[in-house]
């Protein structure tokens, strides 16, 4: 383990992107300077930042500060879970083993197709009539 006050690191998924802050503390939460629950009001979504944390039994040992921009609720909590298990991979390399097997370091690359010419949205084609 290396011996640092603070560990960041940068999770994205979609258009959202997080910044991630851990520093030795009681095991409180902020995103973008509200309180964790008032930021995320459904569950699903804080159930997603917290995997993490709970998968590596870290719940309450450091005060996590976070940035957020860009994308809707459910892309940056999982931009947050993203930047988060980086973050606890600098605290402590080998938790790589079980945070690569649950998949919380890999990088979701799955982004919304363009909207292309003559086309309704990326695919959908106008309706066809023969006369």
């Amino acid at each position: 383990m290396a011996e640092k006050s603070i560990y960041q690191a940068v999770g994205k998924r979609k258009n959202a992107i997080a910044r991630v802050y851990l520093k030795p503390g009681k095991g409180e939460l902020v995103v973008n300077g509200r309180s964790f629950e008032e930021y995320f009001g459904r569950e699903s979504s804080r159930m997603i930042v917290k995997q993490p944390l709970e998968l590596t039994k870290l719940t309450n040992q450091f005060h996590i500060s976070i940035n957020s921009s860009g994308g809707g609720l459910s892309g940056q909590a999982e931009a947050i879970r993203h930047g988060l298990s980086k973050a606890i991979l600098q605290f402590n390399p080998e938790l790589r083993k079980e945070l690569k097997k649950a998949g919380y370091l890999t990088r979701d690359s799955r982004v919304v197709e363009r909207k292309k010419y003559g086309r309704h949205k990326a695919r959908k084609r106008p309706q066809y009539s023969k006369r």
